[in-house]
């Protein structure tokens, strides 16, 4: 009964591909195959950084140019309605005052 369970532990070590070692194989990742990780990491570190760069100069530059202002603003014919005059004056609280 001995030598038919080791020859049928030995038959299945054989179907089975081998002998099973103790270290388990290395799992490789797709993202990991062939590549330099730290070349990648450096390259993504310089587009971020000329990104940024390239950013903060176009908002130095949008925002250093003048834009027209209006004196007055049109008169529209449904703005400040008044029917009753307001707790602090005739004027709004933000308002500029006239008077």
């Amino acid at each position: 009964m001995a030598m038919a369970s080791l020859r049928s532990g030995f038959l299945r070590t054989a179907l089975r591909g081998g002998s099973r070692s103790s270290v388990p194989p290395k799992r490789g990742f797709a993202s990991s195959s062939h590549h330099d990780d730290a070349h990648e990491t450096a390259k993504w570190e310089k587009i971020t950084y000329l990104g940024i760069a390239t950013c903060t100069v176009l908002a130095i530059y949008n925002l250093s140019k003048g834009h027209h202002h209006d004196e007055e603003p049109p008169p529209y014919p449904y703005l400040h309605i008044r029917n009753k005059e307001f707790p602090w004056g005739p004027d709004g609280l933000f308002e500029k005052k006239h008077h």
